[in-house]
């Protein structure tokens, strides 16, 4: 089997139509297996807050508490997660919505409320990477949100980019993959203001001193680790890098072990 690619989508590009269906239609003409990861934290909070539910992020992570997990729930694994398969679709993609309960595919351990108390926020635990890798070889294509659950009959909320990453490195034991996170900018960069300042390598050893400058900051914080983490895993290769550019060889932010 070829690579199986695993692309996560987030940031305002979920939240702009045309935007969102440039990317689908790109990414359903990647011709080789593929699996996608998205966010949509933005829509969550305007939920939440027409509920009157209070959203609170440290350090680019949801807080989660009971009705914050019911809005995300409905959001992610919902709306968002049915849009971009019915996109697909029209694509002619043959995509699955799913969480991470459906089929078993990826099981989460509550975090613990030591040293931050996160609610219901997990960090994974498990990937069914051979089911995983079986949809793709049915040419079907998992549209994955971040809504995982526990074994023990409780749903709990993720980060988008933890999911994408370790999806990437459990398809990775059982076959080669590559990860691709695309999002509004770029990729990462020197001077958010400036999107041509895109630093086109980070490494192990590099990253450290960029999030002490505050280079890297805030919700690229977990992007950046995570994709640090796959690498490290054996995903053969990860890019931050525009929604706009998916297709596009060369264009980014590679990261490295």
């Amino acid at each position: 089997m070829s690579n199986i690619k695993i692309v996560k989508i987030g940031g305002n590009v979920i939240d702009d139509e045309s935007k969102l269906t440039r990317f689908l239609q790109e990414f359903a003409s990647i011709d080789s297996p593929k699996i996608l990861v998205h966010g949509g934290g933005k829509l969550a909070t305007r939920m939440a807050e027409r509920l009157e539910i209070k959203t609170q992020m440290i350090d680019g992570r949801r807080v989660t508490d009971k009705a914050t997990l019911d809005v995300v729930t409905m959001v992610y694994a919902g709306l968002i997660n049915k849009r971009i398969v019915a996109a697909l679709q029209n694509f002619g993609c043959n995509a699955i919505g799913m969480s991470g309960a459906d089929a078993g595919i990826i099981r989460a351990d509550r975090r613990s409320p030591e040293p931050i108390d996160f609610g219901f926020v997990g960090d994974i635990a498990e990937v069914d990477g051979e089911r995983l890798k079986s949809f793709a070889g049915e040419g079907i294509v998992p549209v994955i949100c971040s809504i995982m659950y526990d074994g023990k009959g409780s749903l709990l909320n993720c980060n988008a980019d933890s999911v994408a990453s370790a999806v990437a490195t459990g398809v990775g034991r059982v076959a080669p993959s590559e990860l691709i996170f695309c999002f509004e900018k770029a990729g990462v960069l020197r001077d958010v203001a400036d999107e041509s300042s895109v630093i086109h390598e980070i490494t192990a050893e590099t990253y450290p001193a960029l999030k002490a400058e505050g280079v890297i900051s805030s919700g690229m914080i977990p992007k950046v680790e995570n994709a640090l983490k796959a690498v490290a895993e054996g995903v053969r290769g990860v890019t931050i890098k525009h929604s706009d550019d998916l297709l596009r060889v060369g264009a980014g932010t590679v990261i490295k072990a």
